[in-house]
This record gives structure tokens, sequence and C-alpha cells, in this order.
């Protein structure tokens, strides 16, 4: 393993996955539109239907591995299995927020708070405290512990450990980048099941499960190395933030439309 790990790439991904969310609620409460309530909310939906139940199904259906089901090496049916699960368990958990935790809270600036709450705890956990969770494996491997500590891992969580400590440093950069993709991605996705709450129509609840699905195929694909291009996955995800983007700005004159 090389002598010098990434570092300055791990610290411009845990900057980014901590500053662009706390850059975002600082604009918020700025112009107005913060709901801090909405804000916690997302942020609750986010732990308890993506790292508690969503991980509770992934430990009965995936394999050790981390890329293939239990019972099949079929990688189209982990894509799928993936893909289907962050929609299905991220989307309904926005859904019940909406709908049963936030009944007097469904204004646009609450759907912006919420979404800004779920995309950024999501920041924090998996760009944040991954890198942190590195540096301090980069230290182990400096001051020659790293053996010692992978004695007691899993020999898959040990390579994989391995190749990421062995990343360049512009892929900690991208990893970082993505995050501000993400944020952008999820408040879309909010406001999408907050006008169906509005409306009182669950389909759009259904679209947002497929739309998050669809994105989620590509990076899927690049986990079980069907896409090996980390650029294929990147430039995607920029277009489809840019999308969001674009699809936040509309939104707004629709929540303005109820009474």
């Amino acid at each position: 393993m090389k002598g010098e790990i990434g570092l300055f790439g791990m610290s411009i991904q845990l900057f980014l996955s901590l500053f662009v969310p706390f850059a975002l609620v600082i604009y918020g409460k700025k112009k107005g539109w913060l709901s801090w309530k909405a804000f916690g909310v997302g942020v609750l939906i986010f732990v308890l239907f993506s790292q508690v139940l969503e991980k509770v199904v992934h430990m009965l259906m995936i394999d050790s591995s981390g890329t293939s089901l239990k019972g099949t090496n079929n990688v189209w049916a982990f894509v799928a299995y993936g893909s289907l699960a962050a929609g299905i368990f991220e989307e309904i958990g926005r859904y019940v927020g909406f709908r049963f935790m936030l009944k007097n809270n469904r204004t646009y600036g609450d759907g912006l708070s919420f979404g800004l709450g779920h995309g950024g705890m999501e920041a924090v956990i998996i760009g944040g405290l991954s890198a942190v969770n590195m540096m301090v494996m980069s230290h182990l491997v400096q001051t020659g512990q790293f053996e010692q500590v992978a004695s007691s891992l899993p020999a898959t969580q040990v390579e994989m450990l391995k190749t990421m400590l062995n990343q360049p440093d512009w892929m900690y950069v991208v990893g970082g980048i993505e995050r501000m993709f993400a944020i952008a991605i999820h408040i879309a996705l909010s406001l999408l099941v907050l006008y169906g709450v509005r409306k009182g129509q669950f389909r759009y609840v259904v679209y947002a499960i497929f739309i998050h699905a669809f994105i989620d195929v590509v990076p899927a694909l690049y986990q079980v190395k069907i896409i090996s291009n980390v650029w294929t996955v990147e430039t995607l995800l920029a277009f489809i933030a840019i999308a969001s983007l674009v699809f936040i700005r509309h939104l707004s004159g629709k929540f303005h439309c109820f009474s």
C-alpha cells in the first residue's frame, strides 16, 4: 500500500459534506424559507428509513460481498433490488413524514427544508463520516497498525478498505461533489412527494419511487463493475442534479397555487 495516502482529497470530501448543508441552512434561514421542524423531520426520516429499516432488509437480502443477493449471483437482480429498495424506503419515508408528521408544515419552504434535512444528513453520514473513517484508516496505515485492525475484519471489507485507501485524491473530491448533486436530487424528490400529499394523490409518491430507482441504477451498475468509468456515473448525476434544480424552481409556482 502506498505510503502517502490521499488525506488532501479526504479533507476536501469532509469539508464539502459538512459545509454545503450548513451553508444551505444559513441561506434558507436568511431567505426565510427554512423550517426547523421540516428540516428535523427530514433528518429523522432519513435515519429511520434509510439507515435503520432499509439496512435491516439489506442484511437479510445482500450477501457478505456487498455486491450480490443471497441465493443468486445475478448482478441484474442485485441492481434491481438495490435501486428499488432505496426508492421505496426513502420515498415512502418522505410520504410518512409529510402525511403524518408535518400536517401543518406543507408549504414550499417546508419541502425545501425537508429535502435539505434528508440530503444534508445523508451528506454528513455518507460523505462526512466516510471521510473521517478513511482518515483514521490512513493514520493506521502510516503508523503500521492497519494490519492489526484488519485481522479482525472480514476479508471482503479489508479489500474494500485497501482499494479506497489507494484511490487518488480526486476520487475523494468527486465523492464530496457527488453529495452536492444528491442534496439537489433529494430536495426535488421531497417537493414531488409533498406536492402529491397536498393534492391527495399517492401516484406522485409512486413517481418519486421510480425516479429515485432510475437514478440509482447507474451507481449500482458501477458498484458491480458493469460500468467501470466513474465519470459516466458523475456526469449523469450532474445532469440529474441540474434537472432537479430546474424542477425545484418550477414547483415554486405550483405551490403558490394552493390556497
